[in-house]
């Protein structure tokens, strides 16, 4: 009885063991299978981390590029110079491109077809909408940085339509529509300007004023429309008988004045003459009529006749009166008449 009593016992007790031992493995499996769970979880929230890693990171070379795109654009805008803009831009890409060179060529360089044979330069063409305005050569830029660098260039390209803008309507403004020549404020501007560099620097300057010959006859003869045109063959012949220096300006109806930077006595006279001479010379056509005239120019020097604006321009039309007098079609120098 004992006996059976104990072996109950045993086997009671061994059933319990089993049970409790199923429990804990089946527990175990459990737990496990939640710490995988947990470990996949932590898997995916670090792959959404490095993605998320990657994407602060895209989005701040985006800033970063956009930023670069907005201080160059602040730089460029402070000029209205092609090369001072091109200047500013260099220094900004270099800032943000790796590169050994980079040139701005306008559309009259030919350089351009040199640069295309060379395989060591990438050409960008610059463009607003359909109009090129240059050309964009750079060296040692990577394959990885030629879309920052495209990108760059547009930007560029967009600043240098902005100041070729500017400078055409400058132009406008200073130039006189019918002659081609500048306007009387410009020519003003300039001549005071001129006058100050002389001063300052000890030089030389003349004042030609420039008149049409019998121009109210010509008006009264062939019309307004011819006379006109008279008026824009003058301006041509005089701006071609000048220097690069010179400035030549419309005073007034058929007048025009000349400026010469640093020019003697003798100097004005010569460019003087070259003009009248040239306007003698010349057979002007307007429309079906061809007819020849001549001009009158008094000549004023600084600092001998005057050192105020005022005074070169009343005393170069006083040669200039005096050349009229004289029988038109004649150089005379405000200086040789004082002394007459």
């Amino acid at each position: 009885m004992d006996l059976v009593l104990f072996l109950v016992i045993v086997v009671y007790i061994g059933g319990i063991f089993s049970c409790a031992r199923r429990f804990v493995i089946e527990e175990e499996g459990k737990s496990e299978e939640k710490v995988n769970a947990l470990k996949e979880r932590l898997r995916h929230l670090e792959g959404k981390k490095e993605a998320l890693d990657r994407k602060k990171t895209e989005l701040q070379a985006e800033a970063t590029d956009i930023f670069t795109l907005y201080e160059i654009t602040k730089d460029i805008t402070k000029t209205l110079h092609e090369k001072e803009a091109f200047g500013m831009f260099k220094k900004k890409l270099e800032e943000h491109v790796r590169l050994v060179d980079c040139q701005f060529l306008d559309l009259q360089n030919e350089d351009i077809d040199n640069f295309r044979k060379d395989p060591d330069y990438f050409i960008f063409s610059l463009k607003t909408k359909d109009q090129n305005v240059g050309h964009l050569v750079v060296k040692g830029v990577s394959e990885d940085e030629k879309e920052k660098m495209a990108i760059l260039a547009t930007q560029f390209s967009l600043a240098l339509r902005r100041v070729k803008l500017y400078q055409e309507i400058e132009q406008i403004a200073i130039t006189d529509s019918l002659t081609e020549v500048r306007t009387r404020r410009y020519t003003m501007e300039r001549l005071q300007e001129e006058m100050n560099r002389s001063k300052s620097q000890h030089l030389n300057l003349a004042v030609l004023m420039v008149d049409v010959d019998h121009f109210k006859k010509i008006n009264d003869t062939y019309g307004h429309l011819t006379g006109d045109q008279v008026l824009s063959e003058i301006g041509r012949i005089i701006k071609e008988n000048l220097r690069e220096i010179d400035i030549a300006g419309r005073y007034g109806g058929e007048e025009f004045c000349v400026v010469l930077p640093d020019t003697s006595a003798q100097g004005a006279q010569f460019a003087a003459e070259r003009i009248r001479q040239a306007t003698e010379k010349a057979l002007i056509k307007a429309y079906d009529t061809q007819l020849q005239t001549s001009v009158s120019i008094g000549i004023s020097q600084f600092p001998k006749d005057g050192t105020k604006l005022s005074e070169l321009v009343d005393k170069a039309d006083w040669a200039l009166y005096r050349a009229k007098k004289q029988g038109r079609n004649r150089v005379c120098s405000f200086g040789v008449y004082q002394e007459d």
